[in-house]
């Protein structure tokens, strides 16, 4: 469930590309520096998303350096990192190792197998920091899984369970900002589950696999409009959370992000459906 949370670089102006992928650069940088190669592996743009807004709303001192990129050793990049570069960095893992896990106790997929226990020492470290947040994620991830053992077919119960898992994560702290980066992180994980449904609806008849969208993907001939207004729902009530908040910096990107980017990867499903 990554990659839904992105720019639409086709819309967002150089200066602010330049400043989100800078951010995005830091996480990298980050991930190799606290959790090895293995970590950085894990990078995701879902999580640039988070430092952004918590540095939007928060303004915390920011580092600014020029990094070379194992991706392009011959171009130098601008990284900036700042105390939520490092707690994003968690959080990615966090999502990550529970993903891998996922893939192999659902099916038994050997990369996961693999990938689970290369990152596993790193998450001993995380949970220590962290307890009850990674107590949360494997709590409502565990419910899902059952869930979904049993073709559970409600599908505001199994993208709230995920919403519930973004909406702690999205919690830094607390403080009178908590309830409202609770609630973007709710509508945003309902978001992100109700996507990736949708996307692989198709593959998962296929294979067989579980899928809280199969019978209506089969029954409906308004599943891709009844979808999109879902979708336009969920991201409806993250944005309204968005604007209550007194963020000045970076709301281009920001916005960028919630009211275009999210809907570049809907697009290429929708188009990809009907051809």
């Amino acid at each position: 469930m990554f990659g839904y949370i992105a720019i639409n670089k086709a819309e967002m102006k150089f200066k602010d590309y330049d400043m989100y992928h800078s951010y995005y650069c830091g996480l990298c940088k980050c991930l190799k520096e606290r959790y090895g190669i293995r970590g950085q592996v894990t990078l995701s743009f879902d999580m640039t998303f988070l430092i952004v807004l918590l540095t939007g709303l928060y303004e915390p001192e920011t580092k600014k350096e020029v990094v070379n990129c194992i991706a392009h050793p011959l171009e130098k990049h601008t990284a900036r990192t700042n105390k939520f570069t490092e707690y994003a960095a968690a959080v990615n893992l966090i999502l990550s190792y529970y993903k891998c896990k996922d893939d192999w106790e659902d099916d038994h997929r050997r990369k996961g197998y693999i990938a689970a226990k290369l990152l596993t020492p790193k998450m001993k470290e995380i949970k220590r920091q962290h307890p009850s947040k990674v107590a949360l994620v494997s709590s409502n991830l565990k419910q899902l899984s059952l869930l979904e053992r049993r073709n559970e077919q409600n599908i505001d119960l199994m993208a709230g369970l995920f919403g519930n898992i973004m909406a702690e994560l999205f919690a830094y702290r607390k403080d009178e900002w908590e309830a409202s980066l609770r609630k973007i992180g709710f509508f945003l994980g309902k978001f992100i589950y109700l996507m990736d449904a949708y996307e692989d609806v198709a593959k998962d008849i296929q294979s067989g696999n579980y899928n809280p969208f199969k019978e209506a993907y089969q029954k409906d001939p308004l599943f891709s409009e009844n979808c999109q207004k879902l979708l336009t729902l969920m991201m409806a009530e993250c944005s309204r959370e968005f604007e209550k908040l007194p963020i000045l910096l970076h709301t281009d990107i920001l916005r960028n992000i919630l009211y275009s980017g999210v809907w570049c990867r809907y697009t290429h499903v929708t188009e990809k459906m009907r051809t």
